[in-house]
């Protein structure tokens, strides 16, 4: 009964407010966008005063940017887990959102446009080591599991990620500078100064692989310059 009372949940939820800045009122987008959006999913949004209490602010303070114009970057902010505005804002975020904003039009002019997204660059970690010492320690060492180099492309394990393929992860540089640590590695492998020794009851299964600090810091360093593989999709990490 509730449900179909007009005081009910889901009349709640089909109504929220919207707390939007004069300047923004005054432009006409929001006498654009809103009807249109209420029209699609029959949910009514209530444009109260910029400051007043209200489920989703439009802003130029904190939040997602949305779109621009104005001479503002205009923010999106949610300020609690409401669904009507939960809805609005994936509408607005959406491409029928996008399109909506951008096709909104003043005299043949168009005043908003979608925010300018400024790639962030990483810089990739810098190492002193020698490369080509790097290349053929991980040649002589790695090279029994994973592809190194193109010298090595046969004869591998073809389960285990090739350095190009590990190149491509975020944490790669942290990954391989402490590699002796993650499984299998400390089960047959030995840095010196570094690792304890094997225990006596726990020999190493295979060969062992014994690298000194600075081969390691070699290793890092070839591996460095490697270009990553082109996966065609950002890689999945768990």
């Amino acid at each position: 009964m509730a449900l179909l009372w007009p005081g009910g949940s889901l009349a709640e939820e089909r109504h929220f407010r919207l707390s939007v800045p004069t300047a923004l009122l005054d432009s006409g987008l929001m006498d654009y966008l809103l009807p249109r959006f209420s029209l699609k999913t029959g949910v009514r949004i209530e444009i109260v005063p910029d400051g007043t209490e209200a489920e989703m602010t439009l802003g130029p303070g904190e939040g997602r940017a949305v779109f621009q114009g104005e001479d503002t970057l205009w923010r999106m902010r949610l300020t609690g887990d409401h669904p009507g505005a939960a809805r609005f804002a994936d509408w607005l975020t959406s491409d029928v959102g996008q399109r909506t904003v951008t096709s909104y039009e003043i005299a043949g002019h168009a005043p908003f446009s979608l925010p300018e997204i400024t790639e962030k660059v990483v810089a990739s970690p810098v190492f002193d080591g020698d490369a080509t010492e790097g290349k053929r320690v991980s040649l002589l060492h790695c090279g029994r599991c994973h592809v190194v180099a193109p010298e090595n492309r046969m004869g591998t394990i073809g389960s285990t990620p090739s350095f190009a393929v590990l190149r491509t992860l975020p944490d790669w540089g942290a990954r391989f500078q402490s590699f002796y640590a993650l499984k299998p590695h400390p089960a047959f492998t030995q840095i010196t100064g570094i690792t304890s020794p094997f225990p006596a009851n726990l020999p190493s299964p295979i060969v062992p692989i014994e690298v000194t600090p600075e081969e390691l810091e070699a290793i890092l360093a070839y591996v460095a310059g490697i270009d990553p593989a082109d996966l065609g999709a950002p890689i999945q990490v768990q």
